[in-house]
């Protein structure tokens, strides 16, 4: 099978490391296009059996499945380019949240999917969330799942909660490593701890509660009832917890939504012109 990415930045590329990583794919099946040929060139030097292509057009007909991993603003232009070959046999797989492969299935007469990484899927872990166009037939679906699994949990779901199941899987890695730094630069700032110090500490924390979680030793909220005794330490820095944090992360999400609301009305401006 060949498999065709166009757009080889931060997400294009963890999937080319990710499923090589993963042995299920070799560096021979990939054909890969990029605007800028630096890109390219600095995973073709890494990857020397991998096909990069001169364009757009290229990497879809020369692919059984092409995933699209450009940024949204760029969508538009990329799909007019493909549609000129694009047939009824040609399989794309967008990454990208604010296009509804109900979108795409309008501007490009194809097989359609979407599936949307994390960065979490570079260790062959967390999830990934996958939807279907109406064109799609049983072996593309088993064909998109099986190259998924190979790097993360695919989920398959429904389109109004895609904006909050991207904030969750691809968001979530940033906003709790801030969380987290701000934890470690808060202990270095009353304590006499270092920051290296702090940091290994917390980073080895995490890891550890991961794999708790991970082996189902306990749930969130079991986990907080084991380490907090009655009248205990712990006990008082959740208080602070539930005090400060108060609607944090309900303004989280009413900015990440209005963001992803202004995305979409750009981009339907983009294809309508």
């Amino acid at each position: 099978m060949k498999i065709g990415i166009i757009g080889t930045g931060s997400m294009g590329t963890i999937l080319i490391e990710s499923w090589i990583d993963s042995k299920k794919i070799c560096s021979e099946q990939f054909i890969i296009y990029n605007r800028s040929h630096e890109k390219t060139a600095e995973i073709e030097n890494r990857f020397p059996s991998i096909t990069v292509a001169t364009n757009a057009k290229q990497v879809l007909s020369q692919s059984d499945i092409c995933f699209i991993c450009v940024k949204p603003p760029q969508f538009p232009t990329v799909i007019n380019e493909i549609k000129e070959v694009a047939t009824k046999d040609h399989f794309i797989v967008s990454i990208t949240s604010p296009i509804t492969v109900s979108q795409l299935e309008e501007q490009i007469d194809c097989k359609v999917a979407r599936a949307i990484p994390s960065i979490l899927n570079r260790v062959q872990s967390g999830s990934s969330l996958i939807s279907f166009g109406d064109s799609c037939t049983a072996s593309d679906q088993k064909i998109l799942k099986e190259l998924m699994n190979s790097i993360s949990e695919p989920l398959l779901i429904q389109e109004d909660i895609t904006r909050v199941a991207s904030d969750i899987i691809c968001c979530g890695p940033a906003f709790f490593s801030y969380l987290l730094q701000e934890f470690i630069y808060g202990a270095v700032r009353q304590t006499n701890i270092s920051e290296e110090e702090a940091t290994i500490l917390a980073t080895d924390m995490l890891i550890g509660m991961g794999k708790l979680l991970e082996k189902r030793h306990f749930t969130l909220t079991t986990l907080q009832e084991r380490v907090c005794v009655p009248g205990g330490i712990t006990g008082e820095g959740l208080k602070v917890l539930e005090n400060e944090l108060g609607s944090l992360f309900d303004h989280l999400f009413q900015q990440t939504h209005a963001k992803y609301d202004q995305e979409r009305i750009k981009i339907n401006q983009l294809f309508q012109e």
